[in-house]
């Protein structure tokens, strides 16, 4: 008790990421769970893995990052209750500077992490240099006046089906808008060549929205990095200086029934009601106008390696559920067959945790049949550090995965 004071009395004093630690932690007992629920509430520790104390679980792994001036004394704590645990990152201002690996710095590249600007950028000049494949439109606007600029991806044609993706959810996973432009352009360049993208592209649109979070994920970008971790939205919440909501618990699937928290203050805050934030209310109009054409809903994130499907807001399984769990089977088996990463698969609430308000449940509950989330690589190593020297292969590997999913959409969805 004397030291979760201690931790109390100095936890503000913290302001960069240098000293900070990535910590994971098995806690085998009730009082483990407890001990680490208790430091989160003095707000020096910030979730990884599961996305909030809230869900963390005996004999479940939890990574969170631990606050520079009081990391050793958050280790002592540990060390001191017979947890097990390990370090995952010592240093990591130290490891956000690694992550810049790529030795391109040009303005635009698929093989480094590039701002929101650059993105802007590169899909206004894709758009216009591949006019016969690709269109741009605004999808929305966000709280903070940014466009959210929508891809629209394949050879004109009538009646075709749709796959909508998005990536840049969470702010600081960088990896996934890295994803998406992959995407975009390993599509646009196998057109005519490979077989398999050109029959695709011939009978489906694919809708791409290369960040979702436009305002969050510039954020991340400011103040000399400073800004780095930053998950939210950056909606001003009423009656709170906290600022912003889960993008991610703010949809109509289970509103903040589970998994999330109505408490303005924590990263996993599901907003004011479903659809409170004007990026995710335009996601969610989009789909809602398109439904008929729409038949596959991928949402790219990360940590973990995993391939979700719904449900996430409850246990209960899909009416889908078969058919859903061996697309995800194979699709993973295509993906693992380059590299040998492994990745976990199932629906979201088995196989990882509840958490109410996604947008896979809400888009499979609103009529869109194929609906998963993809959390990219890493395991927890780098976590959100990934280095660029692994966008390459992440999005080599995933690429497998996606067009075993679209084939299937193609030849199967009604």
């Amino acid at each position: 008790m004397w030291a979760l004071l201690i931790l109390a009395s100095i936890a503000a004093v913290s302001g960069t990421f240098h000293g900070e630690k990535v910590f994971r932690v098995v806690p085998q007992t009730a009082e483990h769970v407890e001990l680490i629920k208790s430091m989160a509430s003095l707000d020096v520790l910030d979730f990884w893995l599961p996305d909030s104390p809230s869900l963390v679980e005996q004999g479940k792994g939890a990574d969170f990052r631990v606050k520079g001036h009081v990391a050793y004394d958050v280790q002592a704590l540990i060390d001191q209750s017979g947890m097990q645990y390990e370090i995952l990152i010592d240093e990591l201002q130290e490891a956000l500077d690694k992550q810049l690996d790529s030795n391109i710095r040009a303005v635009h590249s698929y093989e480094k992490y590039n701002d929101l600007d650059t993105i802007n950028a590169w899909s206004a000049n894709i758009a216009a240099q591949n006019p016969a494949l690709v269109s741009r439109s605004q999808m929305g606007t966000s709280y903070e006046g940014r466009p959210m600029y929508l891809l629209k991806i394949g050879k004109s044609g009538l009646n075709k089906k749709a796959i909508f993706m998005d990536c840049g959810f969470h702010a600081r996973e960088w990896i996934s808008p890295a994803f998406c432009q992959w995407f975009v352009n390993e599509a646009i360049n196998s057109y005519g060549t490979d077989s398999q993208f050109t029959s695709l592209l011939n009978n489906l649109d694919f809708y791409v929205l290369p960040v979702l979070n436009v305002d969050g994920y510039a954020y991340t970008w400011t103040s000399g990095g400073k800004n780095r971790m930053w998950r939210k939205t950056r909606s001003v919440n009423k009656n709170s200086s906290c600022i912003g909501t889960d993008p991610n618990r703010n949809f109509n699937a289970g509103w903040c029934s589970v998994g999330a928290s109505s408490r303005a203050c924590d990263e996993t805050y599901c907003g004011s009601t479903a659809e409170s934030e004007r990026e995710t209310k335009a996601l969610a109009d989009f789909i809602r106008k398109n439904i008929s054409s729409i038949k596959g809903y991928l949402t790219i994130h990360s940590y973990g390696q995993m391939l979700l499907f719904p449900y996430s807001y409850t246990y209960k399984l899909a009416d889908d559920h078969n058919e859903l769990y061996s697309l995800a089977e194979k699709a993973v088996s295509q993906l693992s067959s380059l590299y040998g990463t492994k990745y976990t698969y199932g629906p979201g609430g088995k196989t990882i945790y509840l958490a109410a308000g996604g947008s896979d449940d809400w888009a499979y509950d609103a009529g869109v049949k194929y609906s998963f989330t993809l959390e990219l690589r890493d395991n927890g190593r780098y976590g959100f550090a990934l280095p660029e020297s692994q966008i390459r292969p992440t999005c080599q590997e995933t690429m497998l995965a996606l067009k075993h999913i679209a084939t299937h959409i193609m030849n199967n969805a009604k």
